[in-house]
Order: structure tokens, then C-alpha cells, then sequence
């Protein structure tokens, strides 16, 4: 399986991302990755480190998109940059599937302008998935759409779907609408409209969720448009570092404080792992023509290194044509359609 590596992007590129690749190379033995970046900076990265050398190779790329830059006129700008060549080798053949903890914008336009849309899908979108008490779920879209029609969302829940199932093994998953009340009647028009869709669908809908449920377990599949997805994203992520560092201050206070934490030190640290985006890696664009992951901005070698695993198990699975199978075999999906249409 060949990965292509955008490896001057993210907050601590290269140094954090070739690490990553080489902690890859080192535990996934079926993997070959291609680093895409500025080959002088990479090679120095890789010096002293121990990988398999025949399974990586250096392909130079003598731009990189920083991530203050406006997408669309960087993509144009800059012809040459590392996130370019690396979807190109994706769309020649050359690679399998695609990671970058870069400029989300421009890794988005670059895969919708590249590799194209599945057929049958709209908008693409960034699929995360989220921790439970008990499992996880997948929540769709995670940002990468900030005004959506109901159709959006339709689509949005049957890539969810095929996630859920293909991926995280639910046969049947329970798709839910994220909205302010789990009554139909709740809602602004676009949840309302997006309920009646699914509806008429053979998903396992199982309704509205409201935000604080969504982390109950209810549902392992949560739809939203890309700006309510993003929010909920952040202020998560937000929270559980916040979770950690208030209780370690309360310990920390306490009389008993030291001796308390040794108690909970195992707690804690399950907690964090089931909460540290660094598990995942990334997560996938679904609706593309590919596979594309898309890591955190800040993201760390491991990071970066399960990013690279979910790239190969996603490419492996081909989920890409398997989504393009779940949207087309759905009428309310063809574009045109006066259901879809309304």
C-alpha cells in the first residue's frame, strides 16, 4: 500500500511528520510511503533514523501552503507545493491514498478539483470519529461544508453509513439528525427537511439526537452541516484537555493529592487516550474519488503515524467505491430528483 505524505504540512512539519512516517514504516510492514516535500528538509529529517529504506522514498516538492493562506488562490499560486504533487500521485496512480495535516482548505478543494467527486455525491465530506461511553460514532460533517441543503445531509448520512458499517464493523448502524430536540417538529428548516428525507430511506434513522446525547452512545452516526460539525468538533476536543488539567489541579490541591493520583493515574490516562484526536490520526473526506485523511493541524508523529494506518485500511477496504455504491443505489440521492430538489 502506497501512502503519499504531505510532509510540509502541519504545525510541526517536517520534524513531526517524517517521525510519524518512520514509526509507520517500522510497525506497518505493508506499507510504502512517499514524502512529498522539500527533499533537502526531509532527508535531514530521516538522517540516524532507523526504517526500512526500500519502503520510502523522497519525492521533491519545492512549495508548501502555509496555513494562513487563502485556499483557492494558493492552490492557483502555487503549482508545485507538497499537498499538490502529493493528491497528483494519487490521481496518476502513483500512490494509493493521500495524508496531510496541512492546510484542511486546500487539501479539500485539491481532492474535490484533482480526484472529483464520487458520483452522486454533491458535497464531499470530513467524517471524525467521536469517543462514547461505550463505542464511538462517526460524526459527518466535521467542517468541511458550512452551508448545507438537505440533500447535503442526506448524503452526508448514507457516507456515514457506509463508514459505520464497512469500517468500524456496526452492521446495522443508528443514523441521527444533530438537532436542538429529538421531536421531528424541532429544529431549523434544514433538520426538519434533511428528518423527512431519511425517513423515506432503508437507514437504520433513528431520529433527532440533541447535543447533549450525543455522547451517550444513542446513535453511530450523527449528521450535521459542516459548521454545527466543526463546533462540536472543537469544543470537545476543547473540553477534554480542560477535563484533565481541572482535575489534575483539584488533585494537585489536596492534602492526600499526590498519593490520590497514583489511585486514578490509570483512569486518567484511559480517559486521555480515549479522548487524544492522536488515536485516530485523522479523518477520512468521504465522497472523493480516493483517499484522503486529513490530520490536525498540530498533529504529533503518532498522529501522523495512525493517520497512515487509517489511510491503508480505508484504500485496502476501497470505502470510496463503496460509498459511490451506497449514494447511487438511493433514488432520493440522483440529482434532479424533485424530492432531493425541495
Amino acid at each position: 500500500m502506497r501512502i503519499a505524505l504531505d510532509a510540509m504540512g502541519g504545525d510541526h512539519a517536517p520534524s513531526a511528520i517524517v517521525e510519524g512516517a518512520v514509526e509507520a514504516l517500522n510497525e506497518y510492514k505493508d506499507v510504502e510511503i512517499l514524502l512529498v516535500g522539500d527533499e533537502s528538509a526531509v532527508a535531514r529529517e530521516l538522517q540516524n533514523k532507523k526504517f526500512p529504506p526500500l519502503r520510502a522514498k523522497i519525492l521533491h516538492a519545492s512549495e508548501a501552503i502555509g496555513m494562513g493562506e487563502p485556499p483557492l488562490a494558493a492552490i492557483r499560486k502555487k503549482k508545485n507545493s507538497s499537498i499538490r504533487r502529493a493528491v497528483d500521485l494519487v490521481k496518476t496512480g502513483e500512490a494509493d491514498a493521500v495524508v496531510s495535516a496541512g492546510h484542511s482548505g486546500a487539501m479539500m478543494a485539491l481532492a474535490l478539483i484533482v480526484l472529483g467527486a464520487s458520483s452522486g455525491v454533491d458535497r464531499p465530506a470530513i467524517a471524525t470519529i467521536m469517543p462514547t461511553f461505550n463505542k464511538s460514532f462517526v460524526l459527518i460533517d466535521a467542517g468541511a461544508n458550512v452551508d448545507c441543503s438537505p440533500i447535503n445531509l442526506l448524503q452526508f448520512a448514507l457516507m456515514g453509513n457506509a463508514y459505520a458499517k464497512h469500517i468500524l464493523g456496526r452492521p446495522s448502524p443508528r443514523v441521527a439528525i444533530l438537532s436542538i430536540g429529538e421531536e421531528e417538529s424541532k429544529g431549523n428548516e434544514l433538520t426538519k427537511e434533511s428528518f423527512k428525507l431519511l425517513q423515506a430511506t432503508d437507514l437504520n434513522f433513528i431520529g433527532n439526537v440533541e447535543g447533549k446525547d450525543i455522547f451517550a452512545g444513542l446513535a453511530d452516526v450523527v449528521v450535521c452541516d459542516g459548521f454545527i460539525g466543526n463546533i462540536v468538533l472543537k469544543t470537545s476536543e476543547g473540553l477534554a484537555e480542560a477535563t484533565i488539567k481541572m482535575l489534575k489541579q483539584e488533585i494537585a490541591g489536596l492534602p492526600t493529592g499526590r498519593m490520590g493520583y497514583l489511585f486514578i493515574k490509570k483512569a486518567l490516562r484511559g480517559f486521555k487516550k480515549k479522548t487524544d484526536y492522536a488515536e485516530q490520526g485523522g479523518s477520512p473526506l468521504l465522497g472523493i474519488n480516493g483517499t484522503c485523511i486529513i490530520g490536525h493541524g498540530r498533529s504529533t508523529a503518532k498522529a501522523i503515524k495512525n493517520a497512515i494506518k487509517m489511510a491503508a485500511e480505508f484504500s485496502g477496504k476501497k470505502t470510496h467505491e463503496i460509498i459511490r455504491r451506497e449514494i447511487n443505489r438511493n433514488p432520493l440521492t440522483v440529482k434532479g430528483n424533485s424530492l432531493a430538489a425541495g
